[in-house]
């Protein structure tokens, strides 16, 4: 049985087509999901369109806890923020589809701006929608990302994170991953754990020199005890996320890296009292 607390991201099996997902949950009993857009939308190109695929996912009968969707603005580009808007917007008419009630997106990249600049252009690109999400029953909530992909996101760490969800009204998807040697990142999920919506878990080994390249929770080297318990003492409520992608994953195969890393994150919750 797969510990109540945990979830499995669609990017755990990054390669696979959603029917072998599919197969893989029901395989090993696993309900709770965190889907990807892009996977759906690939979906969509080989079976007649996007309610053919949402139709697929709906009738797998599983519990749906976000739908990711990556950047949706250009923050230096104010013409295209009405097109991130409509795509946030359609994200959401997925997320209600699918039973799901959040949607996870990165900032955009800054594009040439300062920090606060994008957060400011980041804030006025995005407030309408979070105000009709509120409204309808939903929310948004904003991933920590990694230093090398300014691409897709200048919040890269924890502490930024929180700091512009509560200016602009957002949840956080906390990614251990990308924060795990941040400084004072007990005291931060300590006062922020009421912003947390999910957190996204794996493992990393130093000396890895390139993204992503995470590894099965327990093969590295971040400290998932202490930070799971910092999380439990401050009272998070929420799934703990697995989400492995790279290399390492690959070469173990999905159908095995998985399960195993259901199988200890099941332990260390249980270790800690977690249920």
């Amino acid at each position: 049985m797969i510990h109540p607390r945990l979830s499995v991201s669609q990017a755990s099996s990054i390669a696979w087509p959603i029917e072998k997902d599919l197969e893989l949950w029901a395989a090993t009993g696993i309900r709770d999901v965190a889907l990807l857009l892009r996977k759906i939308d690939e979906a969509a190109g080989r079976i007649g369109g996007r309610a053919a695929a949402v139709r697929m996912l709906a009738d797998a009968g599983l519990r749906v806890d976000n739908l990711a969707i990556g950047p949706c603005f250009e923050l230096a580009r104010p013409a295209q923020w009405e097109e991130g808007r409509d795509r946030i917007r359609a994200s959401l008419a997925v997320a209600r589809a699918l039973g799901s009630r959040c949607v996870v997106i990165t900032t955009g990249g800054p594009g040439g701006l300062g920090w606060d600049e994008a957060a400011d252009a980041l804030a006025a690109a995005i407030a309408p929608v979070v105000e009709e999400a509120r409204r309808d029953g939903f929310e948004l909530a904003v991933e920590n990302t990694n230093g090398l992909r300014y691409d897709i996101s200048f919040a890269t760490t924890l502490r930024d994170t929180v700091d512009l969800a509560r200016r602009i009204g957002l949840g956080v998807c906390m990614e251990v991953n990308n924060v795990w040697c941040e400084r004072g990142l007990e005291r931060t999920i300590a006062a922020n754990a009421d912003l947390f919506r999910m957190v996204q878990v794996n493992d990393f080994v130093v000396g890895t020199f390139q993204t992503p390249d995470r590894a099965v929770p327990g093969d590295g080297d971040i400290p998932l005890r202490r930070i799971l318990a910092a999380l439990r003492d401050a009272g998070y409520r929420g799934f703990f996320e697995l989400e492995i992608v790279g290399p390492r994953i690959e070469a173990e195969g999905y159908a095995r890296a998985i399960p195993r890393s259901l199988e200890f994150l099941a332990g260390v919750l249980r270790d800690l009292g977690i249920a």
